[in-house]
């Protein structure tokens, strides 16, 4: 499958890469990837919610520290979700439907507290409550090959997992837009347990379970696609 080809975009002091796919006019989707992917990873979804007969425009940028954008060493979500809304802003998108996938769905939810105004339904993807880990993880051992990513971003999204701000838990209440929660069931490392209780924090969200594990639009795109497209339609 033919992966659209990236072009770059300065926004929040920084180069991000962007993939896009679908008429430039349509209704605009930004999909958000997991730590160490890259925009690429949403092809066969992007392609698919790009095509007729209710077509989108999508978007698909490279995280910070991620592929072909930047790698300023500054990695926390806070950051990564004021990127994604400078992006936005640049590529002159007032208002969009905004999918992340685990760190992608982070970034997301942030963005949907610190500026609500710009996300209209929200997607989340097996993504947990910003609770601390008990026991802490573990510091990671980086691998000797070279990687498509800043290894101080795996650090850094370790840390925040481990010790959340208490002020994402806090600000739950600011997500006030349309929100759908999709959990991987009990095959995925994420424990379901609070993917569901990041639906009941959000005051109008609700919860789907795809039992496909923590990769549910890579391992079960129809259905992926369908309990999106159906939520994004409504």
């Amino acid at each position: 499958m033919e992966t659209a080809a990236p072009y770059t975009v300065e926004a929040n002091g920084i180069t991000l890469a962007v993939r896009a796919w679908g008429p430039a006019d349509a209704p605009p989707v930004v999909l958000l990837h997991c730590r160490g992917a890259d925009g690429a990873d949403w092809t066969r979804i992007a392609e698919r919610l790009a095509a007729p007969p209710r077509p989108r425009r999508v978007y698909a940028p490279d995280l910070r520290g991620h592929g072909r954008s930047a790698w300023p060493g500054d990695y926390t979500a806070e950051t990564m979700s004021d990127d994604v809304h400078a992006l936005m802003a640049a590529l002159g998108i007032d208002g969009a439907d905004v999918v992340g996938h685990s760190l992608g769905g982070l970034v997301a939810y942030l963005l949907a507290q610190r500026h609500p105004g710009v996300v209209r339904r929200l997607v989340l993807e097996d993504v947990c409550a910003p609770v601390p880990l008990d026991p802490p993880r573990p510091p990671a051992e980086r691998p000797e090959d070279e990687l498509p990513f800043d290894w101080e971003m795996v650090r850094t999204a370790d840390e925040q997992r481990n010790a959340p701000n208490p002020m994402w838990w806090d600000h739950m209440a600011r997500i006030t837009m349309p929100t759908l929660v999709i959990g991987g069931g009990p095959s995925s490392p994420i424990p379901q347990r609070q993917v569901a209780q990041l639906a009941e924090l959000i005051p109008n969200a609700r919860l789907v379970t795809v039992d496909a594990g923590h990769l549910v639009h890579e391992v079960r795109p129809e259905e992926f696609l369908s309990a999106v497209s159906g939520f994004l339609a409504e």
